[in-house]
């Protein structure tokens, strides 16, 4: 059961992580697909993308948020580069405070799992 969750839990956020890219680099996306503020949207997808990172990728406490900082560092350099997107220093801090909240998050949750049944804890 719990190698069927990591998969789940991989496939989620590589499919996620294609959605953010995707998103991110549209022209005109359809505004129903966000929260109606764009730091809000950069914060909530971060925060889904860090928590599922953690659950998939437990033992890269440091390398998974570094990586989704520079995932959207990246993000800002392609939307500054098509032309009908900018980039932003303060999206890139709404990356970030998703990053920092999806990670504390999904630490707490493989807290409460532990000291729930410390012995069978795969985290």
């Amino acid at each position: 059961m719990l190698r069927l969750f990591a998969l789940l839990t991989r496939l989620a956020f590589w499919i996620c992580l294609a959605i953010v890219l995707i998103l991110s680099l549209t022209k005109d996306p359809d505004p129903s697909l966000g929260t109606g503020w764009d730091k809000s949207n950069h914060l909530l997808a971060f925060a889904v993308l860090a928590l599922l990172g953690r659950l998939s990728y437990p033992g890269r406490r440091l390398l998974l948020p570094l990586g989704l900082l520079g995932y959207g560092l990246l993000i800002e350099v392609l939307q500054a580069m098509t032309g009908y997107r900018s980039a932003d220093i303060e999206d890139l801090l709404a990356d970030t405070l998703g990053i920092l909240l999806g990670c504390l998050i999904a630490s707490g949750g493989m807290w409460i799992k532990r000291r729930r049944d410390p012995v069978h804890s795969q985290f």
